[in-house]
């Protein structure tokens, strides 16, 4: 194998926040004793992400006997070289947990300046700033991966591909539950509904982080191609209906995504599908599954990356924040609203 193939991908990432730690550690070497929490004490400043106070531990690393032993997948080839947070102290810590030391930028702009990749991080974030973020490296032609939800507006997505294709630089944003593959394999079992005629997704919550991950959810087990959606509820998208329209291999009496649902073990989330036949449950759908999913969204990033091609359609992330936008039209005017009506 030649020295350029080996060559590691060099990561410029923004956002130092959870999934910026969650992904960071499975793309790069990096120090998990690091005593991260008595070093924010010692500099005398809070917490800002769950990440600081250990809270990815109990799910990369539960062989306790050996706490520096990773126990879920990880995915070689990325060296993360140039970080930016909104904090730059949460970005010096960031990086010292990396071997690598990556270099702290003073503005998201420079992350982009001999990188290979630009990975937008975003864990609660609603996706409004997205556009701003990537316009910078896709100018720069530098493959760029954006965290979910790709953008709020269904205008900022469009406006993301349009970049996308006129630098012909690839761009790719995916939610964990569009490629989990627990997910994938409780799908499998639809042939034992013949074909699924209702879905219910449970879970996703009351902000934008969570319900593209419901979205996401439908759209991998029950597939894209929605036409309308409808709303009810007191709390953002609430209970969402997801209309196919008359498409044949599409759940004739539509999905429905119950946000509002409370909680669940370790932010699970759930899914049922249901025909003539009967009706089937997935497991857990949550904390301990999710890496997995990660590793498989790094694993279709090197891809992306290596080809100059995006490895997800772009209709179809176009699709998943035109329902919501869709959606949160839906429930203002209470009437139900078509995605070509948003587009």
């Amino acid at each position: 194998m030649s020295t350029q193939a080996k060559k590691a991908i060099r990561v410029g990432l923004i956002h130092c926040d959870t999934h910026g730690m969650y992904y960071g550690a499975l793309m790069d070497k990096h120090d998990p004793l690091l005593s991260i929490v008595p070093l924010m004490k010692k500099r005398k400043i809070k917490a800002k992400y769950s990440w600081q106070k250990g809270g990815l531990t109990i799910y990369f690393y539960t062989d306790y006997a050996n706490p520096k032993k990773i126990t879920v997948p990880t995915v070689d080839g990325f060296q993360i070289v140039k970080v930016w947070d909104e904090d730059p102290e949460v970005a010096e810590i960031f990086s010292n947990v990396f071997y690598s030391k990556p270099e702290v930028c003073k503005t998201f702009e420079e992350v982009s300046d001999d990188a290979d990749l630009v990975f937008i991080a975003d864990c609660n974030g609603d996706g409004s700033d997205h556009l701003k973020l990537a316009t910078p490296g896709l100018r720069k032609k530098i493959p760029t991966f954006v965290d979910k939800p790709f953008a709020y507006e269904v205008k900022d997505a469009q406006t993301l591909v349009q970049l996308a294709r006129k630098y012909k630089t690839p761009i790719m944003s995916l939610s964990m539950l569009r490629v989990l593959p627990h997910a994938r394999r409780f799908r499998n079992r639809f042939a034992e509904l013949g074909e699924p005629e209702f879905g219910i997704v449970k879970g996703g919550g009351d902000i934008m982080a969570g319900h593209i991950h419901a979205i996401s959810l439908a759209q991998h087990l029950f597939g894209a191609g929605v036409e309308s959606v409808e709303v009810m509820g007191q709390t953002p998208l609430a209970y969402v209906h997801l209309d196919y329209g008359e498409k044949h291999d599409r759940p004739k009496a539509g999905v429905v995504l119950n946000c509002a649902s409370g909680d669940s073990y370790h932010t699970s989330m759930y899914a049922s599908a249901y025909s003539k036949w009967g009706a089937i449950h997935s497991p857990n759908l949550g904390d301990f599954e999710f890496p997995y999913a990660a590793a498989e969204i790094l694993k279709m990033v090197k891809r992306m990356v290596k080809t100059i091609n995006p490895q997800e359609s772009y209709e179809e992330m176009v699709e998943c924040i035109a329902i919501a936008t869709a959606a949160r039209l839906a429930q203002k005017i209470r009437k139900r609203v078509y995605l070509k009506d948003v587009e």
